[in-house]
């Protein structure tokens, strides 16, 4: 495959949503840093020196090895939701960072795509939420439902998760954001353009019908594969990319020798990228940026990657 030229605006020089709280403290950190450096002060290693300049960073320094690691620094709990006990959506499984030594945490709902179940996207819960996050991976009502109901019941889940769930104490309802695979892909775009609040979202392989999303406003990084012939790429992940506004924060990340159900597996790209821009615009963390900008190269398992950098002030 050609790769596509890459167009995207190189530099954003604001921030229209206003919400991303804690960036410039994190760049006048940043710049400090490499103010020590340069004048041989070393770098500055005081404890939570970073946390204090961004209240929702979470956990050690990330490096290449700790990203794409099956697990990060937190250990992991989880609790099922029975579909009994909610409304809106199936019910599903709830997994968190056991610790409470840190505060809340930004979440995440995952949906699965048409005809699948919860189980198909279970390995991402345990291993995002290792990384300092809550996840939360549904089931849906149906599973032959479509995109706008999948969005309808990732939010419904994220109402949940924030309002009523036995784990609500650990979340920070202004830190959410939403993932799916196929349908539940589409679905994520759904409750991005529904709810512009939302500080992320991952649509995963992404089947919809809508092929056009300028209303969209949340970050979003969207996983295509060379070799879906369900979605195929230059009719659903692609014009989705490339209808976000080239104002966004945005990325397109196309599997190398990959399929339509590639992220029904654990899958160390999906993981990296994924945790990488979760933690990026989900905590604002600009230790995260190294990994999205330069904009990764082709691989053996990246077919190619577009997207802006640097990210929004």
């Amino acid at each position: 495959m050609q790769l596509h030229p890459h167009t995207d605006s190189p530099i954003r020089t604001r921030d229209t949503r206003g919400r991303r709280t804690g960036r410039r403290a994190g760049r006048l950190a940043g710049a400090a840093a490499a103010l020590a450096l340069a004048v041989g002060l070393g770098p500055l290693t005081s404890p939570g020196a970073h946390a204090a300049d961004n209240p929702y960073e979470r956990g050690p320094a990330p490096t290449t090895s700790s990203i794409e690691a099956l697990r990060g620094p937190y250990a992991v709990s989880q609790t099922s939701v029975s579909s009994l006990s909610v409304s809106g959506f199936g019910g599903g499984t709830i997994y968190y960072p056991t610790s409470t030594s840190d505060g809340t945490f930004g979440a995440v709902a995952i949906s699965p795509g048409y005809t699948a179940y919860e189980s198909s996207i279970a390995w991402l819960g345990p291993r995002l939420a290792s990384q300092g996050f809550v996840v939360f991976t549904i089931d849906t009502l149906t599973t032959l439902d479509q995109p706008d109901s999948r969005g309808r019941q990732l939010l419904a889940a994220l109402d949940h998760l924030t309002q009523r769930s036995s784990v609500r104490g650990r979340v920070d309802a202004s830190r959410l954001g939403v993932m799916g695979h196929s349908m539940g892909g589409g679905g994520s775009l759904e409750a991005a353009k529904s709810r512009p609040s939302l500080q992320a979202a991952i649509p995963l392989t992404p089947w919809n019908l809508d092929k056009t999303w300028p209303e969209v406003t949340t970050p979003t990084l969207i996983f295509g594969a060379d070799g879906d012939t369900i979605a195929p790429v230059a009719s659903h992940a692609e014009p989705f990319y490339s209808s976000l506004s080239s104002s966004l924060d945005r990325g397109y990340l196309e599997l190398n020798s990959a399929t339509h159900f590639t992220p029904n597996s654990s899958n160390t790209t999906i993981a990296k990228y994924s945790v990488s821009w979760l933690k990026r615009f989900i905590d604002n963390d600009t230790r995260y940026e190294q990994f999205l900008c330069p904009l990764p190269r082709p691989s053996l398992t990246i077919e190619e990657y577009r997207g802006n950098c640097p990210h929004g002030s």
